[in-house]
């Protein structure tokens, strides 16, 4: 996956998540790291087929993605984790941030507390969100100007409020570590009202992450380091084929049961977005 699609993109989505390894000897497991990395842009209109790769790693630090990504630049949509400052200072890669990720917290602290202002806060990011209901798979050029006319005012205005609410309550109350929280990662978000080919979330690695943490209450632990690595491949094939709607177990079936007599300068038109007339999932089966 050396030559993945996914770091040809312009912007990418990058996530992680731990898993759980065994540590032969002792009884005991440690934590990996299940990286992924995904390019989808059907949301702005593009004909590139979506793809995914995953990577493992015996821990979180920075240089893994920086090892990953190395030679990539573009945008990178992604959550505050510190580990990947390094590769927005190298200025190759600039960072998009998660409006999901600033909702949850409120919404969580809304459910919790019938807080009105978390519950105010929840209602102003749902107004951002119907523009991009609008603006899906519109061009990029479509998707900034309506956002710059309908969706920046709504921003700029979500920001001065939060700001605003965060003077009336307490400083050490969840609700204002949520808006400390939202208000530290809105202006890394704003570069989305003025490029089309972003989003407005990392949803897209998010949902990438859905079978890896299904799978953990299944297989529980990799079994050793080259058993996350190996894993990891299975990942990238697999949710490939899904995000081009194709079932995994019939194309890899049919592409194992080809590729030993198939030219190499050809093994390319394997890919999942080349076999899509194999077995095309149900909609309801695509991630």
């Amino acid at each position: 996956m050396r030559y993945s699609p996914v770091r040809s993109g312009a912007a990418i989505h990058a996530d992680d998540t731990p898993v759980s390894v065994l540590s032969p000897g002792n009884g005991k497991t440690k934590t990996g790291r299940v990286w992924t990395y995904v390019r989808d842009e059907r949301p702005w209109g593009s004909d590139v087929p979506p793809a995914a790769c995953y990577r493992f790693s015996m821990d979180r630090k920075g240089l893994r993605p920086a090892e990953h990504l190395n030679g990539y630049s573009g945008f990178m949509h992604a959550d505050g984790y510190a580990g990947f400052e390094e590769l927005y200072r190298t200025g190759g890669i600039t960072e998009v941030a998660c409006l999901a990720h600033v909702r949850r917290k409120l919404f969580d602290i809304a459910q919790a507390t019938g807080s009105p202002i978390a519950a105010e806060a929840v209602k102003r990011i749902a107004d951002l969100y119907t523009v991009e209901a609008e603006v899906r798979g519109k061009p990029p050029d479509q998707r900034a100007a309506i956002r710059q006319a309908k969706a920046k005012p709504m921003f700029e205005e979500l920001t001065h409020w939060l700001q605003s609410q965060l003077q009336t309550i307490s400083g050490k109350s969840d609700l204002a570590k949520a808006i400390r929280y939202a208000l530290s990662r809105l202006p890394h978000l704003e570069v989305y009202l003025t490029d089309g080919r972003l989003e407005i979330d990392n949803n897209a690695a998010e949902r990438a992450m859905r079978g890896v943490a299904l799978g953990r209450k299944n297989w529980l632990s990799a079994g050793s380091e080259g058993g996350g690595k190996a894993a990891a491949i299975a990942l990238t094939l697999i949710e490939t084929a899904k995000l081009n709607k194709v079932d995994p177990q019939a194309w890899l079936t049919d592409v194992l049961s080809r590729i030993a007599e198939y030219p190499a300068k050809r093994v390319g038109e394997l890919a999942p977005w080349c076999r899509a007339s194999i077995a095309a999932q149900p909609d309801n089966l695509v991630a």
